[in-house]
């Protein structure tokens, strides 16, 4: 009996449905997801097994312009993706141009297999559905090109097909009950960013960061002591809001989100501390795990 297994590297601009996509695809929520640009901010890989195979997903920041060293670093999870995939897939959606030439380029010059999702096609018109298909079959020739809903979840069983026909024969990379392979702690920490985006507006959720200083389980209960950076002092009032009043809904939300995640009820300690211009500061990237050298 053969054994398929690889890595399929999710690319795309950002809000496109990615981490919708994997999350679906996983059957489990690990990217977080919000609204907003730039959510995901690290590379995230999601395990999918099966008896005769092992899918090893990335979801990857969304392609943008850099204005910060966080930008450069999040790029360089999206450039990794490109050594080590077996298979691409490419996110886009029916009403907007992915105009991105450095990357279509090098889509159309690789040897590992590229297949398209059309995303969102729920809420869109046939016709420009059918116009993209078009499209994309010519900017793309090689690429097979789905359209797809990753949040109705439609049409993922033929994404799905298509990849296993398309994975190499390997052993499994990891141990078959793994789901990620990043720790607790990291989505502890990313539940608490997904409330900041949700609940904050404007430049905020984009200035912050979080860290998990001390998680302890204890037999009934999980102990979490989290600490949300900002770049500057004023900042640190908002996040607070009058009274405590903005920290403790978002202190509530996570804490909901975290006791589902952890089969455990939370005990959730939250300080708001200034990292000044931490997005441009390479030590404090290090510290939060952008930077690895």
């Amino acid at each position: 009996m053969t054994h398929k297994a690889g890595f399929v590297n999710i690319i795309g601009y950002p809000n496109v449905g990615k981490s919708t996509l994997m999350n679906a695809l996983i059957g489990e929520k690990l990217s977080i997801i919000t609204p907003k640009a730039q959510t995901t901010r690290h590379r995230i890989m999601g395990i999918l097994n099966g008896e005769e195979y092992q899918i090893v997903f990335s979801d990857t920041p969304g392609i943008l312009e850099s204005h910060y060293k966080l930008h450069d670093s999040m790029m360089k999870f999206v450039e990794s993706a490109f050594e080590d995939a077996d298979l691409f897939l490419l996110v886009v959606e029916v009403e907007a141009t992915f105009d991105n030439v450095g990357i279509l380029d090098k889509l159309n010059k690789t040897n590992v297999p590229v297949i398209v999702l059309i995303n969102k096609i729920d809420i869109s018109e046939q016709a420009l559905v059918a116009a993209k298909l078009q499209e994309w079959q010519q900017i793309l020739p090689r690429a097979e090109i789905i359209p797809v809903s990753a949040l109705k979840k439609f049409n993922l069983d033929k994404v799905l097909n298509s990849i296993l026909l398309l994975l190499p024969e390997n052993p499994p990379y990891f141990s078959k009950d793994e789901l990620t392979d990043k720790p607790e702690k990291f989505f502890i920490a990313e539940i608490i960013r997904e409330k900041i985006f949700l609940y904050y507006q404007q430049e905020i959720p984009y200035c912050t960061e979080v860290m998990i200083e001390s998680l302890k389980e204890e037999e009934t209960i999980f102990k979490i002591r989290a600490i949300i950076y900002v770049a500057r002092e004023s900042q640190k009032g908002i996040i607070i809001g009058h009274q405590g009043a903005a920290l403790k809904k978002v202190g509530t939300m996570a804490r909901k989100d975290m006791e589902a995640f952890l089969e455990k009820k939370v005990f959730l300690e939250m300080f708001v501390k200034v990292s000044k211009d931490w997005r441009d500061n390479e030590i404090q990237l290090k510290k939060f795990g952008y930077i690895f050298n």
